[in-house]
């Protein structure tokens, strides 16, 4: 199990990144939250099995259907124990 924080950049804010994350770290099984940030970008915190982080990470290099991605940053970070996986505001 890894923690980390994913930090995706472009035109990723208005075209349900955020939603789209947190269905596809649910079909994953993995627990944290996505959350938008005040520089457009997306934050995400994900914790789980790393094959899944991976796929997560992976994904987000492409997103959902309107987004357009131009980057996409990870790093570790410590275990959190999240219980859910939530969108936060």
């Amino acid at each position: 199990m890894i923690c980390v924080q994913i930090t995706v950049t472009g035109r990723v804010q208005g075209v349900f990144y955020r939603a789209s994350t947190k269905n596809m770290a649910l079909e994953l099984n993995l627990n944290g939250w996505v959350r938008n940030e005040a520089d457009g970008s997306v934050l995400i915190e994900a914790e789980g099995p790393k094959e899944q982080i991976n796929q997560l990470i992976n994904w987000c290099k492409i997103g959902p259907q309107y987004a357009t991605v131009d980057q996409v940053i990870q790093k570790e970070v410590e275990k959190m124990n999240h219980q859910s996986f939530e969108i936060k505001h």
